[in-house]
């Protein structure tokens, strides 16, 4: 059986000047991250196809420059304190009313104008139950981009057996917050082209729809006779046109799933395959919720690996976390943290391919 290993080298410096570190992190079976320790951000993932050949499975950069680009889309990124959108980037915990920072169109989002996908973690390799693993961690201040409490933040990545992924965060507070943890990477088990040929299927009977501003209306609407069922696979491009209300609000999918299944136990909830090169990933999380985003904002602009400008519906986001918006709809389950409570949860990617053709 291979034995996984993590070996480091530097990555550059932020623009502070702190030295930045890229991990690679590799099963000796074909799976293999590379991680950044700025914005704790998943610069690479290989997966073999069904022919057993490796190839790249994340859009991302060649150079830290490309991550340090103010308008770059959080690809790969952990995103802190909230991932997502806070309406109006307002909430009132306690009694008090905390004002963030409005980093999208009057609404907060992802954390706001310096989240946790643009400082430098601290790093470190340990030994765990299963093999190595890269652990990295934060300290975010009281106030920081308006969020109430010091918040001490860890997320560990390794890779389990059967070619998984694996993600594990936990944080502390001081004070009473909110937080809701994600990340941001954008897939294509193609590697290259559109993904409106893969086909998904995501194991929830409802979803949370949105305004013109993509902030939650509150419903948990069913996904019957919706473009929003997933039940079964489908492939992506099938229900684009002509677009309902809520495709027309987003351009296409950029929604919040509510998850079948107990939160805050691992289960299956979601799978994704590419016909063409037979690749495969099931996604597995404890968390409530998964915003499927169809890289509907990418636009060309953008020169990612290689130099290949990343188009319109290039990669694909499927962010296991707490519903949008959280802090304002109290018929959501809660983002609340308080201290002596330890936010936990897990996110798991396993890959494979099929044995059939495209």
């Amino acid at each position: 059986m291979s034995a996984t290993t993590i070996t480091a080298l530097p990555f550059g410096c932020a623009g502070d000047g702190h030295p930045v570190q890229l991990y690679t992190l590799d099963d000796g079976a074909g799976l293999r991250a590379q991680v950044s320790d700025y914005g704790a951000t998943v610069v690479s993932l290989h997966a073999p196809d069904r022919e057993g050949r490796a190839g790249e499975v994340l859009l991302g950069f060649d150079a830290l420059d490309g991550y340090l680009a103010p308008e770059q889309p959080y690809l790969g990124a952990v995103i802190g304190r909230y991932a997502n959108r806070i309406a109006a980037g307002r909430f009132t915990l306690e009694g008090r009313l905390h004002q963030l920072a409005r980093n999208h169109h009057g609404q907060h989002l992802h954390g706001g104008l310096r989240g946790f996908d643009k400082v430098v973690w601290e790093s470190a390799v340990r030994q765990g139950a299963a093999g190595p693993e890269l652990v990295l961690s934060l300290a975010s201040p009281d106030g920081d981009e308006g969020y109430p409490g010091r918040l001490e933040v860890e997320v560990v990545y390794a890779l389990a057996h059967g070619r998984e992924l694996r993600l594990d965060y936990r944080a502390r507070c001081d004070a009473p917050t909110v937080l809701n943890l994600t990340n941001h990477m954008y897939f294509n088990l193609a590697g290259t082209g559109s993904v409106l040929d893969h086909e998904l299927q995501i194991h929830a009977q409802h979803f949370t729809p949105v305004d013109a501003a993509l902030i939650p209306t509150g419903e948990l609407r069913s996904v019957d006779c919706t473009p929003m069922d997933f039940r079964q696979p489908q492939r992506i491009g099938a229900r684009l046109q002509p677009p309902d209300e809520q495709l027309r609000h987003a351009g296409g999918y950029d929604h919040n799933w509510v998850l079948d299944g107990a939160a805050g136990t691992l289960r299956s909830v979601a799978h994704l395959r590419d016909p063409a090169s037979g690749r495969t990933m099931e996604v597995l999380t404890t968390q409530p919720g998964m915003q499927f985003y169809s890289g509907n904002f990418l636009d060309g602009t953008l020169p990612g690996r290689d130099g290949v400008r990343y188009e319109r519906h290039a990669g694909l986001c499927l962010e296991t976390q707490h519903f949008p918006d959280s802090p304002n709809q109290p018929q959501f389950p809660s983002t609340r943290l308080d201290p002596g409570d330890e936010y936990r949860h897990t996110t798991v990617y396993r890959f494979g391919s099929d044995a059939g053709g495209g």
